[in-house]
């Protein structure tokens, strides 16, 4: 929920306020960088925002649940911090993004309006491309590890040890057999290969012999 001060929604509501959006970007390596769209800088809440917006024609989707929320931007490239060399390297990758609308003529009259980082920058003939995830996006990352039979290493990797050179054409099938059969490679299995199925789990008591758990 956007928190909007009284003032900046009696000037939205008049239809007389005057807004653009600022952008305000961090690299990983700390490097920062605060644009917008106004023709003048705007110092708004204590950061000045230097004209040459990085992005524009920005949407941005929100979405209620832990769903995260996307937006796409674009633009060319007019300041001249954002370099096609950096782009190339990928120094813009992954920058944290901190959008707000402000009123230019009221510059102490702002809302956030969206919070996140660019997750895929390209480039075009005329500019550049950005694709940006909010910050519920970290919510969908994958810690730890599943519990299955199968092994979840990848034939020759650092977790898997298997030198491929050795078994030229030989695929694995992730199973705990053909890891300790053919590849010789049981204690690097990667997998919970006698983690019992649902088929145990379902079992029902037995038909005979059955004590009635008496001891």
């Amino acid at each position: 929920m956007r928190i909007i001060k009284q003032d900046f929604a009696d000037r939205l509501a008049s239809g007389s306020a005057t807004t653009c959006l600022c952008w305000r970007l961090e690299r990983a390596d700390g490097f920062g960088l605060a644009v917008t769209e106004h023709d003048r800088a705007l110092d708004v809440d204590g950061t000045l925002y230097q004209p040459g917006a990085a992005l524009d024609g920005a949407s941005f989707a929100k979405s209620a649940d832990l769903r995260p929320g996307h937006a796409a931007a674009g633009g060319a490239l007019a300041h001249e911090a954002i370099t096609e060399a950096d782009l190339a390297a990928g120094l813009w990758d992954g920058a944290h993004v901190d959008v707000i609308r402000a009123d230019w003529q009221r510059p102490d009259l702002f809302v956030n309006v969206w919070s996140g980082r660019l997750s895929e920058v390209t480039r075009g003939e005329t500019g550049f491309e950005a694709q940006l995830v909010s910050r519920k996006a970290a919510f969908e990352r994958p810690l730890g590890r599943v519990y299955a039979r199968q092994c979840d290493a990848v034939l020759g990797d650092a977790r898997c040890g298997v030198y491929v050179g050795a078994f030229p054409g030989i695929p694995c099938d992730h199973r705990f057999q053909t890891c300790s059969d053919v590849f010789g490679n049981a204690e690097n299995f990667r997998g919970f290969p006698h983690l019992p199925g649902a088929d145990f789990v379902l079992l029902g008591p037995a038909a005979s012999g059955n004590d009635g758990g008496r001891r």
